[in-house]
């Protein structure tokens, strides 16, 4: 799979949080340039994230532009979004894939080089790994992984690696230096107030080769 050195996740809370609504902030960044977007919405009702996606896959759709949806297969099948996000406590990448057009993607998000040697026996498209820095977007108790495990994951399993937390536009290109093929960004799109054109910057950046 050839991903965009851009991987922008519209998460709510930090959108609400901005002053942006989830719609106004999609289409800023996908004017920008953004190419794969993530949908992840968890303190909605379903209903909401079935209309926000809806209204994400047809902003989407005349710049050729992927939308994952974080978690929820059963709103990505509704929409026809381009696939679905899981982490380690969601479904089963295999039941995700079940359910979804052949078409579609799914990708996971690892933590540990057990997590990503384990990803490798999955069918998924591509790996995530996080956080690389230290991050407040999605509180957990989780350390950072840093470089090392980015490294790690590029070399060890053979689909493209999504690196996630705590990345700036600064950091950028030593995260993609080190393996990832793509950056997944999610405070930093909203620093100085202008989306569309922090989204330009980050999609200047030099893609991976396609692994």
């Amino acid at each position: 799979m050839n991903l965009p050195a851009l991987y922008a996740v519209v998460d709510q809370q930090t959108t609400v949080r901005c002053g942006w609504t989830v719609p106004a902030l999609a289409r800023a960044l996908l004017a920008g340039g953004a190419r794969l977007i993530q949908l992840r919405a968890t303190a909605s009702g379903s209903g909401q994230l079935l209309a926000w996606c809806d209204d994400l896959v047809a902003a989407a759709r005349p710049h050729g532009a992927r939308v994952m949806v974080n978690d929820r297969a059963d709103i990505a099948l509704l929409a026809g979004a381009g696939g679905v996000h899981v982490g380690q406590t969601d479904l089963e990448p295999a039941a995700i894939r079940r359910q979804l057009p052949s078409g579609a993607v799914v990708g996971i998000s690892t933590h540990s080089p057990s997590e990503v040697d384990r990803s490798a026996r999955e069918p998924v498209a591509y790996v995530a790994v996080g956080p690389v820095y230290p991050t407040a977007t999605k509180p957990t108790n989780r350390a950072p992984v840093g470089l090392d495990l980015v490294r790690y994951a590029a070399r060890a399993q053979p689909r493209p690696v999504v690196a996630i937390g705590g990345i700036t536009l600064e950091r950028a290109p030593e995260v993609l230096a080190a393996g990832a093929s793509s950056v997944a960004v999610v405070s930093d799109l909203l620093h100085g107030g202008d989306p569309g054109r922090r989204a330009a910057a980050y999609a200047e950046l030099p893609a991976a080769e396609p692994k």
